[in-house]
């Protein structure tokens, strides 16, 4: 194509100014990607962290009744598409009193497969072996710090029926929550069936969590909705979390000014560069209408520079963006508090897209001047 080569032709007798355009693309581009991908990490590592250890929706009885788990309700809540693992637990509160110190407990009982399948007791050990077995107890880091608790001592505590019971301490957790690691424990289903005095079908509450977090409200409202579920209370994480919804509506909110400003600050390089190589074009462009180049071809020939230059320097910018990542990565791989910046293909394409899309709407500056050129007072003036 006629228009094709006279853009490359251009491109190759300023290869300083073309290296220049795609070197800034590149930059933007790499930015872009590094920037979204960090925030949506950030968002994941955020999620995990506070409530990847917890149920995202729960069912419990109305009025602090216990849930019978009968089959018709567990065929309910297993049947719902995205939901995960289904997990019934028994809570209860007790005392833990040791030499004048004291402090309140939520215990959570339970299996402890099932367990792990919400709150990863087994992957968040810090130090013992996770174990529920008999009379083994789970506690969290800021409870076991507190009160210097190790894995294999005993705790004593006084449950609700005002007993005392004895437990052995198998390990301590980081549930992720300051809260959480200072009030909660894990024992036995049988442990608390029998502190709450429950047959084996009556539980405290039915924990869930879901293929995606952000689809709890959805879930919720379906379940409300179901005779199964009529006498039952139903509650999801996010009408509990407004201040964390907050913070990451922020945070978008933010990674999406960058990205903006970035991509205008690319567009406005390119345009202002090409309309610069447009002016110093001119007489060529004059020359070339006056032997019978449209204004439509004169105008691909920018088209087609923007889409080279774009491509070239989005794709750059791509390995740039990811580069970037690996370094972030590398350099927090052993740091406490880091997270992975995991680039998420679907975005690093749309990056892509909207590098060379940002390039081709810069190319309409030169195209107007040209279109504009009248060819004999081009070719008089030179």
């Amino acid at each position: 194509m006629l228009s094709l080569r006279i853009a490359t032709r251009f491109l190759r007798r300023s290869p300083v100014q073309s290296v220049l355009i795609v070197l800034g693309i590149a930059v933007g581009i790499g930015v872009v990607v590094f920037v979204g991908s960090l925030i949506t990490s950030l968002q994941a590592a955020l999620i995990d962290e506070t409530i990847g250890a917890s149920p995202q929706v729960t069912v419990t009885g109305q009025e602090g009744f216990p849930v019978d788990y009968t089959a018709q309700l567990e065929k309910v809540l297993n049947g719902t598409a995205g939901v995960k693992p289904v997990v019934p637990v028994r809570t209860f509160s007790a005392i833990y009193s040791r030499a004048g110190d004291s402090a309140p407990l939520t215990f959570t009982g339970g299996d402890l497969a099932q367990l792990d399948s919400i709150y990863d007791l087994s992957g968040r050990a810090v130090t013992g072996r996770a174990s529920v077995n008999g009379n083994e107890v789970i506690v969290g880091s800021g409870f076991a710090r507190r009160f210097g608790i190790v894995p294999g001592r005993s705790l004593a505590i006084v449950l609700p029926s005002g007993h005392p019971a004895t437990l052995t301490v198998s390990a301590v957790v980081d549930l992720g929550q300051a809260a959480a690691n200072d009030r909660t424990a894990f024992v036995s289903g049988d442990f608390a069936a029998e502190a709450l005095n429950q047959n084996p079908a009556q539980y405290s509450a039915i924990a869930t969590q879901l293929d995606d977090p952000f689809t709890s409200v959805a879930v919720a409202e379906r379940w409300r909705s179901d005779p199964a579920l009529a006498e039952l209370t139903v509650t999801e994480w996010q009408a509990e979390n407004q201040d964390l919804l907050d913070a990451l509506a922020a945070q978008d909110s933010s990674s999406y000014l960058i990205q903006v400003f970035v991509l205008i600050a690319v567009a406005l390089g390119i345009g202002s560069t090409l309309a610069v190589s447009a002016v110093q074009k001119t007489r060529q462009i004059g020359i070339l209408k006056a032997m019978g180049l449209r204004d439509s071809r004169s105008a691909a020939v920018f088209l087609w520079q923007a889409l080279i230059l774009g491509t070239v320097g989005a794709a750059l910018g791509i390995a740039v963006g990811i580069g970037l990542i690996a370094v972030f990565n590398l350099a927090g791989a052993d740091r406490a508090g880091s997270f992975p910046i995991d680039p998420r293909p679907s975005f690093v394409a749309l990056s892509f897209g909207v590098g060379v899309l940002v390039a081709l709407v810069s190319a309409i500056i030169p195209w107007r001047k040209t279109s504009r050129l009248d060819p004999i007072e081009v070719i008089q003036s030179a």
